[in-house]
Order: C-alpha cells, then sequence, then structure tokens
C-alpha cells in the first residue's frame, strides 16, 4: 500500500459523496491507501472541518481516520520548513518522518515541492493527479 499525506484543502474535497474525487476517500476507507497524520494534521482536520461543516461532523470524520488500521501516526522529530507558508509544513514533515510517496495538496504554496533539486525530495500530486493516478492503479 502506497502512503500519502492529505493536505486539509483535499480532505475537504473528497469527503462530499458528490465530489468527482470521492474515490480517494473511499480507497482511504477501504485500506488501500495508507493515510500518514500527525497530531497537528489532526488538528487542523477538526478545525477546518468544523467552519465547514459541523463540530460534530469534523470529530466524526476525524475519528473515522484515527481508527482505521491503515492510518500511521506520525510525531516528527525535525522541522524542515520548506514552504512559503509555515502552517503547511507539517504536512511536508509528516511525508518525510512517513516515508510517504505523495503529498496531495491543491495550495499553490506546495508548489516548490516540485523543484527537482529540492532535497529531501518530496512528489506532490495534485487532487485530480492522485484521482487519475489511483484510477490506473485500481
Amino acid at each position: 500500500m502506497e502512503k500519502i499525506v492529505l493536505d486539509t484543502n483535499c480532505l475537504l474535497q473528497i469527503i462530499s459523496l458528490k465530489s468527482p474525487d470521492h474515490i480517494v476517500w473511499e480507497k482511504i476507507m477501504s485500506d488501500d491507501i495508507v493515510l500518514c497524520v500527525s497530531s497537528e494534521i489532526l488538528l487542523e482536520y477538526t478545525e477546518i472541518l468544523a467552519i465547514f461543516t459541523s463540530r460534530g461532523v469534523a470529530e466524526n470524520i476525524v475519528n473515522a481516520i484515527k481508527l482505521r488500521p491503515n492510518t500511521q501516526f506520525i510525531e516528527p522529530h525535525y522541522k524542515w520548513l520548506l514552504l512559503p507558508d509555515p502552517d503547511d509544513n507539517k504536512f511536508v514533515d509528516c511525508a518525510i518522518s512517513a516515508n510517504a510517496r505523495y503529498v496531495v495538496s491543491d495550495d499553490n504554496h506546495f508548489k516548490i515541492l516540485k523543484n527537482p533539486n529540492l532535497w529531501p525530495h518530496i512528489d506532490l500530486k495534485t487532487l485530480k493527479e492522485y484521482h487519475d493516478h489511483l484510477t490506473q492503479v485500481f
């Protein structure tokens, strides 16, 4: 199973049954993908989901993530400070610590990860790119 780190903007997009990218959520919930998270990421998921849904819905989604056997909990010991928005670095830190295959994000701040000279190298996929990747793999 491949490991991914999912940015909050993408989580918001995949949870809706009407989303064209809902397959990503289905693959996470069916244990086909390892979702790597840290306590910082889970906190952000809860906070942002609560803004767009409700506190109860946000907690249910985050609890579903926490209870999956394919969720890998990571507490990074190093801070890489690679992105223009320091608040986004938690996703990169988690990906590096987990040795994740992809960071999935539609946030423009992550585009710096496309630089082939960046070390450590982290593969970035937009949600559409990752969705297309999944339809080829599964």
